[in-house]
């Protein structure tokens, strides 16, 4: 391995003052990615919300490269993940929807890594198909959701169930379905028994046992995501976990249809108290999480390991919990699209320090192979120092008309988002001006220089990345 000069290191954030070289020639660094589903930026005191009660989470972000404004490539699960994981555009690597598994062709970045001094193991959620078994270069394997049995491939065996069932059986718990454990059974247990509570103890384990030769670990929580229940829905109060301040938060210029049906949806099902009560156990399940991840550092200390141990945090998408009196994601307001992401590297000091311009997720795999050193296969995605423009796209399920159009979108250094739908109407928004996105500009003549650079953008970052979607004007 070339090792990362401080030059290199300090090129790949664009940022002298934050990281200094502290590696040993010839080290290997290990990798740590600890991940959340569902969870928006505003959930720590570095995105502006102060009162969550998440102190793993605020230490770490006070000890990294914190970055303002970075997106997920598509607010969804499955898509989400595989860029993540591979660095690709939902469209380039298959996986455009939820539940179409990744192929096997399709290198994840320990495969693209290649190095068989390195250990590896995913933990957790995986959705990306064959959910509980063993693939694309991790060694080891600990899943935790058994709800996705009917997207296994043919070979596979669908009476196997994952270490979290057999976690819960060992500890004397029957199941509530067909023998398997719900997502609302799991939800209701002590958080000595929660999934997030397991996984630290299989993630501490994994890195006390391998702490004297190279790692990369992959942890990935189902929470915050639903049911939003949990142990801790009382921890905190609805001052500590206020409404969104654009909730109801209905827009004053036309949306997408799309966009009101959901809404209209919300409406039946909630109601002012049921978002507040929501809210609540949202704020409690990202609690959950961190005494989780307060754990697993723990166990990086302990290893002696923290100094030469790359540490991502981020979230594969957001959720908009009351915003524009929406729940969930799959839309393009900021709420479901933005999520945290913290990088903290073994050769940084101890300042805090912001990433301003707006980043994505796709810059994730390429910048964690300049920091260890390692070459570029040709991925689309610039390295998350790189300032420019940010894409993300949309397909709709065929199978379900309620998911919506089709849509592409850009997000501009300078404030700006455009939302270009195939099949319903467009957006357009001045968050410069419109931080909470009430104002729909789409259209509008003052717009119409800005609107056509920004449609310009989008379908060049089309034709470079083989888009083949038909978009509109």
């Amino acid at each position: 391995m070339t090792t990362l000069t401080r030059r290199a290191a300090l090129q790949t954030l664009a940022a002298p003052a934050i990281l200094r070289s502290a590696r040993r020639p010839g080290d290997k660094p290990n990798l740590l990615f600890l991940w959340t589903d569902q969870q928006r930026a505003d959930t720590m005191a570095a995105y502006g919300q102060p009162t969550y009660k998440v102190p793993v989470l605020n230490r770490l972000a006070a000890e990294s490269v914190v970055f303002d404004r970075a997106y997920v490539t598509q607010p969804v699960c499955t898509p989400s993940r595989s860029s993540v994981m591979t660095g690709l555009w939902p469209h380039q690597s298959g996986c455009v929807r939820n539940n179409i598994p990744l192929r096997g062709e399709t290198k994840t970045f320990p495969e693209i890594i290649g190095d068989s001094a390195y250990r590896t193991a995913y933990m957790g959620k995986w959705h990306l198909g064959d959910e509980i078994f063993a693939q694309h270069g991790f060694e080891e394997w600990k899943a935790m959701e058994d709800g996705y049995r009917s997207f296994f491939s043919p070979q596979r065996d669908r009476n196997q169930r994952s270490a979290y069932h057999h976690f819960l059986t060992q500890l004397g718990y029957k199941p509530d379905g067909e023998n398997t454990f719900s997502r609302g059974f799991a939800a209701k247990l002590p958080v000595a028994h929660s999934k997030p509570s397991f996984l630290a103890q299989e993630a501490s384990e994994f890195i006390l046992k391998h702490r004297a030769e190279p790692w990369m670990l992959y942890v990935n929580f189902l929470e915050p995501h639903t049911p939003y229940n949990s142990a801790l829905n009382d921890l905190h109060s609805e001052e500590e976990a206020p409404l969104p301040r654009n909730y109801p938060g209905i827009p004053e210029a036309g949306e997408p249809e799309w966009y009101k049906r959901r809404r209209q949806e919300m409406t039946r099902k909630y109601t002012a108290a049921d978002f507040k009560r929501t809210n609540r156990n949202y704020a409690g399940l990202c609690s959950l999480v961190d005494q989780a991840l307060g754990r697993i550092l723990w166990a990086l200390e302990a290893s002696g390991q923290a100094g030469n141990t790359i540490i991502v945090f981020t979230s594969d998408h957001g959720d908009m919990m009351g915003s524009h009196h929406m729940l969930a994601k799959q839309v393009m307001y900021e709420e479901a699209v933005r999520i945290p992401l913290l990088l903290r590297v073994p050769f940084r000091n101890q300042k805090p320090a912001r990433v301003a311009h707006p980043v994505s997720q796709i810059g994730i795999v390429p910048t964690l192979l300049e920091l260890m050193g390692r070459k570029n296969p040709g991925l689309p995605g610039a390295p998350l120092e790189t300032k420019g423009d940010v894409f993300l796209e949309w397909t709709s399920d065929e199978k379900d008309s309620g998911k919506g159009p089709n849509g592409r979108a850009v997000i501009s250094p300078d404030g700006y988002k455009l939302v270009l739908y195939d099949s319903d109407r467009s957006l357009l928004f001045d968050r410069n001006k419109d931080p909470l996105e009430m104002n729909n500009v789409f259209g509008r003549p003052e717009y119409k220089s800005i609107q056509a650079a920004l449609t310009n953008k989008i379908r060049d970052w089309q034709k470079r990345t083989g888009d083949r979607l038909a978009i509109g004007a």
